[in-house]
């Protein structure tokens, strides 16, 4: 029985599913802590316009600041982030996303991504990921996301193979399911192999030509990731 405590004490608790607007805040919070330190914490002005942001964002939103404060006043209950004084009396924003979903580094690298844009294809998740921290190439990644799944914060929506798409787990559950149906209907069921060079689980799900056009469909995914990632890095140079 102590030993038992002991396992349940050590093991990292899943964080809550989160709604699409949390979700976003806390995407653009660990950004934006990244990528325009100067800047962090945000002002309420500040979260708006990164939430609204027309790059690096999926779905496109339009939120306005009444929104996003109401979603704040949850999130600080649910200890993912904090108001702080900033100068002048302006209120900014800081998360606790990393203690939250207890990931740092590259794994936070790859949350923030899959927070930011969704569901996503191995190749454009380490391209994109890679402007946090460096991921040097696939099976780096994998690796990365084997632990992240073993946390219960990332699935695989698709079979494992060339194009496989992954996605974080904090949706809601309504939400999951939906995003399950939509990719069980083109691909079959997911599995949790994440060996990218072992193809024969989709070979009985997909023909040999629906297996060419995933291959193709990867490759164009990780050339826009690179381009998206290029666009990002021209906006910070130019600010």
């Amino acid at each position: 029985m102590d030993s038992q405590e002991s396992a349940d004490k050590s093991a990292p608790a899943q964080p809550k599913p989160l709604n699409k607007i949390q979700r976003r805040i806390l995407g653009v919070l660990i950004e934006k802590a990244r990528t325009t330190p100067d800047a962090y914490p945000l002002s309420l002005a500040g979260l708006v316009a990164g939430a609204n942001q027309k790059s690096n964002r999926s779905p496109l939103m339009n939120l306005s600041a009444e929104q996003i404060e109401d979603e704040l006043i949850q999130m600080r209950s649910l200890g993912l982030a904090a108001e702080v004084q900033g100068s002048g009396r302006v209120s900014r924003y800081r998360h606790y996303g990393y203690d939250y979903m207890g990931v740092k580094g590259a794994e936070a690298a790859v949350m923030t991504e899959l927070l930011l844009r969704g569901e996503q294809t191995a190749g454009d998740l380490r391209v994109r990921a890679s402007r946090f921290e460096p991921i040097p190439d696939l099976t780096a990644l994998n690796e990365i996301l084997k632990s992240l799944m073993s946390k219960g914060l990332v699935i695989a929506l698709t079979p494992s193979g060339r194009g496989q798409v992954f996605s974080h787990n904090l949706y809601q559950p309504e939400e999951l399911t939906k995003l399950k149906n939509k990719f069980v209907g083109a691909t079959g069921d997911s599995d949790d192999d994440l060996d990218q060079n072992d193809d024969s689980s989709a070979a009985p799900r997909a023909s040999r030509s629906g297996g060419d056009v995933a291959a193709l469909q990867a490759e164009v995914e990780e050339l826009r990731g690179l381009l998206a990632a290029l666009e990002e890095r021209v906006t910070r140079l130019e600010s």
